[in-house]
């Protein structure tokens, strides 16, 4: 089993239940790690044996467009696009991080954290 990363991946979005979280957005960043069998590749150096990395950013990116109420919404699906479109990946795990979010403090971000696990 191996683990691939993608760290700190920023994006500005437009989540939130607030009807001006809406408008004006907000700056994000998403951590990303999935579990997988890189032995095959590491034999093979070839990247149509693993996961491309560039597949799973595409996939954040584009979720991360989509407007969600919810932290968590943007997670599961994140993590469920992943599991349908990269059939070795095992184990996924998730962490959205919403940048100075507006709750009335002075709070540098607030992170929610999901894992999928292949049935």
């Amino acid at each position: 089993m191996g683990v691939i990363k993608l760290k700190n991946i920023r994006t500005f979005s437009y989540h939130g239940c607030m009807i001006e979280e809406g408008k004006i957005g907000s700056d994000y960043t998403v951590d990303l790690k999935i579990k997988t069998n890189l032995q095959h590749s590491a034999n093979t150096d070839n990247l149509v044996d693993t996961v491309d990395y560039v597949h799973l950013n595409k996939i954040v990116t584009e979720e991360m467009a989509i407007r969600s109420h919810l932290l968590e919404h943007v997670a599961k699906r994140i993590n469920d696009r992943i599991l349908t479109e990269i059939k070795i990946v095992e184990k996924t795990t998730v962490s959205v991080s919403k940048i100075n979010p507006p709750i009335g403090g002075d709070v540098e971000s607030v992170t929610i954290k999901m894992t999928e696990i292949r049935k």
